[in-house]
């Protein structure tokens, strides 16, 4: 009973995670050839590809804010 509880866990959460990991890849702005790689990744790596995919933070950069000569004197 207990082992097949923990595949039942187990797919649930493979299942969760790649439901989150395919909900961030829609919210960035990428190509459909990165989100089709990305997508890949997440799908091909069960366990660890959603988190590989959170924390690549694929797309483009937002770009750095300069800091002023006011803020650099304070």
């Amino acid at each position: 009973m207990i082992p097949d509880m923990l595949r039942v866990f187990l797919v649930i959460y493979i299942a969760i995670s790649l439901v989150i990991a395919f909900f961030y890849l829609a919210r960035r702005r990428l190509t459909l050839g990165e989100w089709i790689f990305w997508g890949l990744v997440a799908v091909t790596l069960p366990v660890f590809g959603p988190f590989f995919v959170i924390s690549a933070r694929p797309g483009p950069r937002p770009p750095r804010r300069r800091q002023t000569q006011t803020q650099l004197q304070k």
